[in-house]
Order: C-alpha cells, then structure tokens, then sequence
C-alpha cells in the first residue's frame, strides 16, 4: 500500500482467515491500529501476534465474537467503543455459506443472520462512534452473487424452502441493499457507506457445510480463483484511498464502481428490509 493509514482506527470483521486477514494485514502494513474479530480466541491471539510481528506495527489487536449471535454483535460494540475513541474504518467482511439450513442461538437462518444482521446491526450500534470521527467509512463486503439474489419477504429464514445458493445470493443482495439505504440515511455527516464484490478468491469459504456440486468443482475452479491478498484489494481501496473520499452508495469491483444487480436499485424493497432488520434485531429503525 502507498497510502498511509496512520492515526486511524479500523475494525474488521471476520479478520483471522482468508479475505478478511488480508484485509487487516495491509491496513496494518499501512500504519493503521487494527482491531480484528475472529471466533477462536487461541486462533486470533495467534493471528495478532503475527501481524505485530511481521509488521512492526504492535497497535494489532483482537476480539473474540460469533456475528451469527446478536448478543455477541452487542457484547463486540460494547466492547470496542469502551477501549476506542474513534473509528474510522468499519469493514463487515465476515460471512459464510452453509448448504443447509441451520438456526442460530437467536432462532433466525444462519446465512441471513451471519451475513446480512449482524453487519446491519453492528454498524447500528457503531454509528455514532463513526459519527464522531468523520470523515469515516464503512465497507461491506458481497458479492458478485448479489445479481441472483432475490428478498423473499415472505420466507426470508427459509422456514417454508431453503437453498444454500438462494440463501447466499439473497444475503449479498441485502448487503447491497443495505449499504444504499446506509448512505442515503448517513448523507451529510461524514460517513460514507460502500459494497464490493471480492472476486472469486481461494481460502476455506463455504467448506463447513458445502452442496456435492462445491465439493466436486472446487478442485477443478481452485487454480483459477484469487489469492485472498487480490481478493482484499478492493476492501482495502474503499478503507484507505483518498480517491474514493467523500464517495458513497456504491458498488465496487476490482476497485471501479459498478452497477450491481436491478433489483439493488429498489429503494422501497431497500427501507422495507431496514425495518424489518431492524425489528429482527431490536433496534430503532429511524
């Protein structure tokens, strides 16, 4: 990285593996006081010592927290804004596929409480921390399988029919979706809101639980698939360039702003998913 990001705070989520550690690994090459949150308390102490070693950088530090538990969102915020004064950066890079339907300590889908609540919900309780250290950012990771997503309204847990592509895909559309109704509800106090897609990027993602099809072509697919340094890239552009200061509302890839998916564009289905994420996760909608 050129860009240094000295005297800011970033939090990542999902930060011990894959996309989310290349994430904080640049932004801790780059100067930047990284506090990442894994599952595994042994795995992430391992991780910060790594990233203070290897850096020089020794203002690396971890949090322990399952997303897919809404008191686990509310312990995690709780517990940065007591240690921090700032924040400057918030990547929502944690995520997960699962072919079947599980249901989390809270009773909801998996998939949609891991990848779309409690990013929604973080960034919720996190907002006024990003408030007051504007100008601030928050990047949320999706993914190019928003354009087959589809927010069924009325089956969103998947209760009546699950699909582990279906559920993913409407997932990363609600991340987009979000992410636009963010950045028109944050317009004029400094807080800019962007999604991205990664690419097709090589780490252990959707290998917990994968469909026969996943498990038969990912040796087939694996030697094409980005090394997850390329797949943060464009995390790290919208956390750390100023050519993207002050931009918001967006969806990027490989670092340019794209169009995403039609029906990302609806900004009725937008509000009506911010309500009703907001009654699912017990907080104020306005």
């Amino acid at each position: 990285m050129s860009t240094s990001m000295t005297g800011r705070t970033v939090l990542v989520t999902g930060g011990t593996h894959g996309i989310g550690l290349a994430t904080a690994q640049a932004l801790v090459s780059s100067g930047a006081a990284v506090t990442l949150v894994g599952r595994n308390a042994d795995k992430t102490g391992r991780v910060v010592e790594a990233l203070r070693r290897d850096s020089g950088n020794d203002r690396v530090e971890g949090m322990v927290a399952d997303l897919s538990s809404q008191a686990e969102v509310r312990r995690l915020a709780t517990d940065f804004a007591a240690a921090h004064d700032r924040l400057d950066v918030l990547v929502n890079n944690v995520g997960g596929f699962w072919a079947t339907r599980h249901v989390t300590a809270d009773g909801l889908e998996r998939t949609f409480a891991l990848n779309h609540l409690a990013p929604f919900l973080l960034t919720h309780l996190l907002r006024p921390l990003l408030e007051a250290s504007a100008p601030s950012r928050v990047v949320t990771v999706s993914s190019g399988a928003q354009a087959m997503g589809r927010i069924d309204f009325a089956d969103l847990q998947g209760e009546r029919s699950y699909g582990g592509q279906r559920a993913y895909s409407q997932s990363k559309l609600a991340n987009v979706l979000f992410t636009y109704e963010l950045a028109r509800r944050l317009e004029g106090t400094g807080v800019t809101a962007n999604a991205l897609h990664p690419g097709v990027v090589r780490t252990g993602f959707g290998q917990e639980d994968s469909s026969a099809l996943f498990r038969v072509m990912l040796p087939v697919v694996r030697p094409f698939m980005l090394s997850p340094e390329r797949g943060a890239e464009t995390s790290v552009y919208l956390a750390s360039s100023p050519e993207v200061e002050g931009v918001s509302g967006k969806y990027f890839v490989r670092k340019k702003a794209r169009r995403s998916s039609p029906a990302s564009y609806d900004a009725q289905a937008a509000r009506r998913l911010w309500e009703v994420s907001a009654e699912l996760t017990g907080v104020d909608a306005g």
